[in-house]
């Protein structure tokens, strides 16, 4: 199943919820034909979709491409053709866009994806993790204050989850907007995911939050990450998943991973 927090992606230069894009995917039309390895060989490309401007994920423009497109053209140079880039913000956007690859895309084994999308073998394992300074005391969601607010994306799973267990929470869109008001001491802890933490860290050297997994036992915060094919055959999926594999296994995923801050956990 693609699942993602946000039903919708807005184009500023701050990072959106965690791949909130990908859930225009639902909307996908089913109608057009297969896209067969043979076609993406024969015209030497293979097409990945994705949002101009949003890193860590992915950069139309600057030196920093996003890890996104770096795996991706990873991922076309195992198949043997390189990689194109449709740049995509919107449901409108995707329905015209002739996609192949998405990334990021949340898998679950127990849901059958919809809107003609395959999913790949996994190759990350992500999630919600908080968030707290470097200097914060707190060692758990337990440890902090019955005042002390956690900042949670508008919405989302982890905010219901800790609305219902009690916890102090304050909203906002955006993760990256998150980890600046933790940064800047306007709440006490942060629920997003490791990404985000990643690339702040990377870009905040001088301040450094910490991260505590406070909720790795809880199925519904704790999720694989594929790449999603847009009507493939069964040749290329199976080329695609081949790929994936032999760039976890030399390490050229970790590494694109690291150079944004990130560090890849194996899938379960």
């Amino acid at each position: 199943m693609i699942r993602a927090f946000s039903a919708s992606w807005k184009p500023r230069g701050r990072l959106a919820r965690y791949a909130a894009s990908l859930s225009l995917l639902m909307l996908w039309s089913t109608s057009s034909d297969a896209r067969s390895l043979e076609t993406v060989i024969e015209r030497g490309a293979l097409t990945l979709c994705a949002s101009p401007n949003a890193l860590p994920f992915a950069s139309k423009t600057g030196p920093v491409p996003g890890f996104q497109i770096e795996l991706g053209e990873k991922i076309a140079e195992q198949i043997g053709v390189k990689l194109t880039r449709e740049w995509v913000v919107s449901a409108i956007q995707y329905r015209r866009a002739d996609c192949d690859l998405v990334l990021d895309v949340i898998a679950r084994k127990d849901t059958p994806p919809a809107g003609g999308v395959r999913v790949s073998r996994p190759y990350h394992r992500s999630g919600v993790v908080l968030a707290v300074r470097s200097d914060s005391p707190a060692s758990s969601l337990a440890s902090l204050g019955s005042d002390q607010r956690v900042g949670v994306p508008v919405g989302s799973v982890v905010s219901m989850t800790l609305g219902k267990g009690g916890a102090a929470t304050s909203p906002f869109v955006y993760e990256d907007d998150i980890v600046a008001a933790l940064a800047n001491r306007e709440i006490e802890a942060a629920a997003v995911t490791p990404m985000t933490v990643g690339w702040f860290n990377l870009q905040h050297a001088d301040k450094p939050l910490r991260l505590i997994p406070a909720f790795d036992n809880d199925q519904d915060l704790n999720w694989n990450i594929a790449a999603g094919l847009l009507r493939p055959d069964d040749k290329l999926q199976q080329r695609v998943d081949a790929a994936i594999e032999a760039l976890l296994a030399d390490g050229t995923i970790a590494r694109i991973y690291a150079r944004y801050g990130i560090e890849l956990r194996p899938p379960q």
